[in-house]
């Protein structure tokens, strides 16, 4: 259901960037992603527009709501903003996040927004864009405040009932997303659980902590053990937290509307964005909340352009397929 591309549409060479951070970066916008869709999507593109002079944005949805964004940009500005119309009638959500998903695999644009359904997107990227070397369920990593700093939560809302390998896989995952996003030389790594004490937990929890324990983290991380909710507030046992799709979603969104409403941890006040990056597949996938805000959607625009240009996702996958060269960390695929 893709419509044709519009005329002048620029594809992007894919390249990443070597010793420098390329100037542009180009990010498909999903416009019918999430709650308040599009009004919400065009606010939040707007916002990121206006802030990045360098930002170009690939409009993906309808006339209408592409309209919307073309109209509130200066006409000197415009060589900055192309689209990707689709038909109105009988359009699904879900057709455009996976036609922006496209669009970065045909090189037409360099990182993904959406606020749409987080199955569609995790299914529909993992086709367009291919997975890892042993990554069966990509999860979404958010970051998180500490009282210590920043926090890599992983996975809040792709793999919801995971088994043991699956959550080793992440943890290997988000070890090298806080090595090379959060520059840590040697990451933490934690498993989420009810309890400290051995034999704490459900079935998953009880089977994981060994596996944990044998794996050979990527980027120098360690394995720093079992860990408690607490703990992701203090953000002193542990740089990366991993656990199942269900609870590190419930938790993502307890504690994001805490620290809203009470400010974080510590008194901080530099927050990061509300959005997931979706780790595992061959390309840079931002995934907000549905009921995201026109900020938040700005942020998490910002976000993708952000490791667009740090080549994050290449790197990061350089060093979990290098550490999976080890005898050590065999994973079923």
């Amino acid at each position: 259901m893709v419509g044709r591309v519009a005329p002048g549409l620029r594809r992007s060479t894919g390249t990443p960037a070597s010793s420098a951070e390329p100037v542009t970066a180009r990010i498909a916008v999903d416009l019918l992603g999430g709650d308040n869709a599009p009004a919400v999507v065009v606010d939040g593109a707007l916002r990121a527009f206006q802030d990045d002079p360098s930002l170009h944005l690939l409009l993906v949805g309808t006339h209408e709501a592409a309209g919307a964004v073309l109209a509130a940009v200066e006409p000197a500005e415009r060589d900055r903003v192309d689209t990707l119309p689709m038909p109105a009638v009988e359009l699904h959500p879900d057709d455009v996040a996976r036609a922006a998903l496209r669009a970065v695999a045909d090189g037409l644009a360099d990182a993904v927004l959406s606020a749409g359904n987080t199955a569609a997107i995790v299914v529909s990227a993992a086709r367009a864009l291919g997975r890892w070397p042993g990554v069966r369920r990509p999860p979404l990593a958010a970051v998180l405040p500490s009282a210590a700093g920043r926090l890599v939560l992983l996975d809040v809302g792709s793999a919801v009932d995971p088994d043991a390998p699956t959550l080793a896989m992440h943890a290997r995952l988000g070890a090298a997303y806080a090595a090379i996003v959060h520059e840590l030389a040697e990451p933490r790594v934690g498993l989420l659980t009810i309890g400290t004490e051995r034999g704490k937990g459900d079935r998953l929890r009880r089977a994981a902590p060994d596996l944990f324990a044998s794996l050979d983290l990527p980027a120098g991380a360690r394995y720093a053990g079992l860990i408690e909710g607490h703990d992701v507030v203090l953000g002193d046992a542990a740089d990366v937290v991993v656990t199942d799709g269900f609870t590190g979603n419930v938790l993502l969104k307890g504690l994001e509307t805490a620290y809203a409403k009470l400010g974080p941890p510590g008194g901080g006040t530099d927050v990061p964005p509300r959005a997931a990056l979706l780790l595992g597949v061959a390309g840079t996938v931002v995934v907000c909340h549905g009921a995201a805000s026109g900020a938040d959607l700005a942020a998490g625009i910002a976000f993708a352009a952000r490791m667009h240009r740090r080549a994050a996702v290449a790197a990061m996958a350089e060093h979990v397929l290098e550490d999976q060269q080890s005898p050590h960390n065999e994973v079923s695929p």
